[in-house]
């Protein structure tokens, strides 16, 4: 990964992994609400007709943890854990960064 001061992380390669026993019925979107990679991956996902559930770590700061362990330690959105289990961190790779 590599910060590029803008509060925005671009990853050298698309992040992907599957999580073990995945057995989601339902992709979940990582997002916060002043990230507008968020917003993108959003648009992208309702018009390919994907069905989702997005946790706004703003309002569930809980959730932090959950992004920490699939991204590796970072605080960054977009995450989204597809039905299959794959894991992909930022819009096409690219993310907004919220560590501290």
């Amino acid at each position: 990964m590599i910060y590029n001061g803008n509060n925005q992380y671009i990853l050298v390669a698309l992040l992907s992994k599957k999580l073990d026993n995945a057995s989601l019925k339902k992709s979940i979107m990582y997002s916060h609400p002043t990230c507008g990679y968020c917003d993108l991956m959003r648009e992208e996902l309702q018009e390919q007709g994907h069905d989702f559930e997005e946790i706004d770590v703003s309002k569930f700061p809980e959730y932090w943890k959950e992004i920490e362990n699939l991204s590796g330690g970072d605080r960054i959105t977009p995450v989204l854990v597809r039905s299959d289990g794959t894991v992909e961190i930022g819009f096409r790779g690219i993310g907004c960064n919220y560590n501290t």
